[in-house]
């Protein structure tokens, strides 16, 4: 790319990142306890928490994971993304109005570990720290996956060391998050949704018209093969694609345990807006996501020569460099940017809330300053993205891959005891502490020997949820005051 083109593509990035930083900025001036640093005084609206909880959840994976899935797979990639989109409506319906209500009756708690340990009344808080410990490991893993694709980003448009691009990228992202707090990280989620809404609709459909429409881009795709085109490939066996459609699939039951996505719920101001937030998620995810798998099959067709291995997640970057001028290019670039910098700074406020508020507080200083648990959360912050860094300095790493795990982590650790907490009267602490555990020690072990190529998450789920239920069968049932809190969120449905 020439000079000009550098600047122009430069001059949009400083404005989008200017902005990111500003809204920073401005919240810290309004960040005067751990309630508005983690949870926005939960008054957040309808536009902000849809858009919001969509960005979070999406990330860099939908713009170069998932895009980069389907130029390699082909069109296997809707099972994926069907699973998304399934799950994405199922958390909104089952878990957004019950879980923003119980949080509030359940001593306003302001975290995922915070309810459940309210939930069952834990006075030792043993089921805090078990989910803490979890939140921490996952999500140091999850942020990672985020700070992969920072890198991928600015080495590929300034084509500066992988390491380099990777500190700029981070230091966005710390930044507002460490100022901000939830409230910067809500705006900003916002802007960053409809950018990535536009942008992922603009490069396939540019894409298409620049080789000349639907049938000559379906005849420069015939050379792919059938398996390409395939939903379930025909070359595998019956129990391979049975095996692969339950985990693509299996992605959809994640939702329930995603906390980066739950505080969304919890942190909307009115309970009946989430209705419609639920329509506005949806159109935003099901057009969204269908729209980065274009992407990834049109890529074939576009891209000359072919890319290869963990390369093809670059295909949405050197698309849009050559469907458009270099300042709008910087623009769709800064959505990429977008799509990693709302999740990862999502990802970075809730580990610091976990932190703050169900670590450090409940077990090495009660009598804690609002003021100090602010300075731990922001501490927490740097920290978490250090490590984060650290695991991201491989520039060879699968964004997708890391994405799995980390997503696995959370919807076997907190899926089940989320779900069954909401609609199970009879569920006890104990059975909670078994579902957590049991979850999250499935994933950690399945993730290391792939047995039958099943997506761990799948068993994962599963053997939390038999665990939950077993355990709070043989267990004595949860003492009156527990159920007369379980009915009186119900009766305020």
């Amino acid at each position: 790319m020439n000079f000009n083109g550098q600047i122009g593509i430069l001059i949009a990035f400083a404005l989008y990142m200017a902005v990111m930083i500003g809204i920073g900025i401005y919240y810290s001036r309004r960040q005067k306890s751990l309630s508005q640093y983690i949870l926005g005084d939960r008054n957040l609206g309808p536009w902000l928490t849809s858009l919001g909880a969509e960005a979070s959840d999406m990330s860099g994976w939908m713009l170069m994971g998932l895009p980069g899935y389907a130029y390699l797979h082909g069109l296997s990639a809707f099972w994926t993304a069907s699973g998304l989109i399934l799950g994405t409506w199922l958390n909104w319906v089952l878990t957004a109005k019950r879980l923003r209500t119980y949080t509030e009756i359940a001593d306003n708690s302001l975290t995922i570990p915070d309810y459940l340990s309210n939930r069952f009344k834990d006075k030792e808080n043993i089921l805090r720290l078990m989910c803490a410990i979890f939140i921490i490991i996952f999500f140091i893993i999850y942020t990672s996956s985020g700070f992969v694709a920072a890198g991928k980003l600015f080495n590929t448009i300034f084509d500066i060391p992988y390491t380099t691009a990777l500190l700029i990228g981070t230091f966005v992202v710390v930044f507002y998050t460490f100022f901000g707090g939830f409230g910067a990280v809500a705006l900003t989620d916002f802007v960053q949704g409809t950018m990535m809404f536009f942008t992922v609709l603009y490069v396939p459909i540019a894409a298409a018209i620049a080789l000349g429409g639907p049938a000559p881009t379906m005849q420069a795709l015939a050379g792919e093969g059938a398996d390409f085109f395939s939903l379930l490939p025909p070359s595998s066996s019956n129990l391979t694609n049975l095996i692969m459609f339950i985990s693509c699939a299996g992605w959809g039951l994640g939702y329930f345990g995603q906390p980066h996505i739950l505080v969304r719920f919890m942190a909307i101001s009115n309970p009946n807006d989430l209705k419609k937030s639920t329509h506005i998620a949806m159109v935003w995810v099901l057009i969204s996501l269908m729209a980065a798998i274009a992407m990834g099959i049109i890529g074939k067709a576009f891209l000359t020569p072919a890319l290869e291995n963990a390369d093809a997640e670059r295909v949405f970057i050197i698309m849009s460099s050559a469907l458009s001028t270099p300042f709008f290019t910087g623009i769709i670039w800064s959505a990429i940017l977008a799509a990693i910098m709302s999740t990862a700074s999502a990802q970075l406020l809730v580990t610091a809330s976990a932190v703050a508020s169900d670590l450090y507080h409940p077990f090495i200083h009660k009598t804690a300053s609002q003021k100090e648990l602010l300075m731990v959360s922001r501490i927490t912050v740097l920290a978490v993205a250090l490590i984060a860094i650290f695991l991201a300095s491989d520039p060879n790493s699968y964004i997708f891959q890391i994405v799995s795990y980390a997503w696995a982590g959370f919807g076997a650790c907190f899926g089940p005891a989320i779900l069954l907490s909401l609609y199970w009267k009879r569920m006890t602490l104990k059975g909670a502490y078994a579902g957590v555990l049991v979850g999250g020690i499935t994933v950690l072990i399945w993730r290391q020997f792939a047995w039958f190529d099943l997506y761990e998450l799948v068993p994962g789920f599963f053997l939390s949820l038999l665990a939950i239920l077993i355990v709070s069968l043989i267990d004595t049932e949860p003492d009156a005051s527990i159920q007369a809190q379980f009915e009186q969120m119900e009766s305020k449905l």
